[in-house]
């Protein structure tokens, strides 16, 4: 038997549900396209997920935490946020895909200015997204929009680092 407790973890799901089944039901024009976009992004996401977390679940098992701490961890300086900047922007994939990688980290023990740094890097300037970037906006575009981003995923990182306590861990 479903409890009070359940249909409110799911009221927006149920809703969500209602909807589309009445979209289609009747016809309804913004409905259907809501449907569209919502097939679109799950067809995506069940085949990019578990790839995601193959490649993540390796990384985890194949990478010693002992590496981590040393090149991205705490006392990792300039050379760590080098490697984060390298890492992120060689990557492919959603922004989504980056949230596993960054959960790993964080228990391998990189440190918090590293992982907001990566994140950073990896929505705003991985590699694939760069040529599509300069094919559409042009070179010089691209160029400065990532000298400006840059510096301030590093400041972000550094606030971030700096206003979390040095054991902050990402808890599930």
């Amino acid at each position: 038997m479903i409890g009070k407790n359940h249909l409110k973890a799911y009221f927006w799901t149920i809703l969500f549900a209602i909807f589309i089944i009445g979209s289609l039901a009747l016809s309804f024009d913004p409905g259907l396209k809501i449907y569209a976009n919502f097939s679109e992004f799950f067809l995506e996401m069940i085949t990019f997920l578990p790839l995601m977390f193959l490649l993540v679940g390796l990384f985890d098992v194949w990478i010693p935490k002992e590496k981590i701490e040393k090149h991205i961890g705490h006392g990792s300086g300039i050379g760590g946020t080098l490697w984060v900047i390298l890492l992120a922007t060689l990557q492919a994939g959603p922004l989504y895909g980056a949230f596993p990688v960054a959960y790993i980290l964080s228990q391998k023990g990189a440190s918090v200015r590293n992982i907001f740094i990566y994140l950073g890097v990896f929505s705003a300037m991985k590699i694939p997204m760069l040529t599509f970037e300069i094919g559409f906006l042009g070179l010089k575009f691209s160029i400065l929009r990532t000298l400006f981003s840059l510096p301030i995923f590093i400041t972000i990182g550094f606030i971030m680092e700096r206003y979390l306590d040095k054991d902050y861990k990402v808890t599930t």
